[in-house]
């Protein structure tokens, strides 16, 4: 989450008037996070996140995204739900942007997970993939494969500033993975974002997973790729197969993965690598003059990628049998 979009009191109160909310106590922005602009509401009624839409964000898939939210909430996943105007609406306008408030959920996400963490996760991802299998809307993963190609080209004239020969590494990577990527899985609703400062925990029990604005249809061993490489590194880079063996013993309590899908996660691994590395490389190279934002750096990424370059089978990820 972050600040792109500067509101103000009138304009709040205005947008806040729709609402059965009461009255606007504060607001403040939230700096966490690259993708939207964030604002923490306390209003009469309790404590909401209000969102403006910004940036890769397109205004028409928001009903699938919102949608979710509140198909995954009636089924007892705990996530935000999309809080509706007097007329139903769950999507306004504000400050010229797309704009909607969801419930606030209670927790601290983990700043240095463990393998308890590790393992609530893959339960959680898996219950996520069954809660969304009746879920009727579609939303192909504009950030698959095929998507990678127009990032690369949008951050190779300055790639080599972030780290020397990196524009030639990413080329090489995504040449490689267009020829074996795997298009033959098991796949339907997934995060594709779940990383730490996504899931909230209360002690030790997961209490909730937010953001949903990368979900879409895609293979399932894939979401569970992103979450290997977003909670099973530690910060030298290097990859902790006890946590791995966590998130997939979670994971597969709850949804046991394919043959398939198992010999695929090397690859799903990679590919989940260079799509936060490329995307993090073009926010880094793209952060507005005066915004409330960190941005990510997408080193880490690099170094992600290079471990899972020399992973010959999911074995090296914690997967035993």
């Amino acid at each position: 989450m972050a600040v792109y979009t500067e509101i103000t009191d009138d304009e709040l109160t205005e947008f806040l008037a729709r609402y059965e909310l009461g009255a606007l106590r504060s607001f403040k922005g939230i700096a966490e996070g690259v993708e939207n602009s964030n604002f923490l509401l306390h209003a009469d009624a309790g404590f909401f996140i209000l969102t403006l839409y910004e940036k890769r964000v397109k205004e028409a898939d928001l009903p699938f995204f919102l949608g979710l939210m509140e198909h995954l909430a009636a089924r007892g996943f705990a996530c935000p739900q999309p809080v509706k105007t007097r007329e139903g609406a769950m999507l306004g306008r504000l400050a010229g942007r797309p704009a909607a408030i969801v419930t606030f959920l209670d927790g601290l996400w983990p700043r240095r997970p463990e393998g308890r963490h590790c393992g609530a996760v893959g339960e959680a991802l898996a219950r996520l993939h069954l809660a969304g299998e009746d879920f009727a809307p579609r939303r192909q993963n504009a950030l698959s494969v095929s998507g990678w190609a127009p990032l690369a080209r949008a951050s190779e004239a300055r790639a080599d500033e972030v780290l020397p020969g990196l524009a030639v590494a990413v080329a090489q990577e995504l040449s490689h993975l267009e020829r074996v990527w795997p298009h033959d899985l098991p796949e339907g609703v997934i995060h594709a974002d779940m990383f730490p400062d996504n899931v909230f925990f209360l002690g030790d029990r997961l209490s909730g997973v937010i953001d949903y604005y990368f979900a879409c249809d895609d293979a399932f061993a894939y979401d569970v790729a992103v979450c290997l490489n977003a909670w099973c590194f530690e910060p030298d880079a290097s990859f902790n197969i006890t946590k791995g063996m966590a998130l997939l013993s979670g994971y597969e309590r709850v949804r046991p993965l394919s043959d398939r899908e198992v010999a695929a996660l090397p690859t799903l691994a990679r590919g989940a690598a260079l799509r936060f590395l490329l995307t993090r490389l073009v926010d880094w190279l793209n952060v507005p003059d005066g915004a409330l934002v960190k941005p990510k750096d997408p080193i880490e990424y690099v170094k992600k990628l290079r471990f899972h370059q020399k992973v010959a089978s999911a074995r090296e990820y914690g997967r035993l049998t």
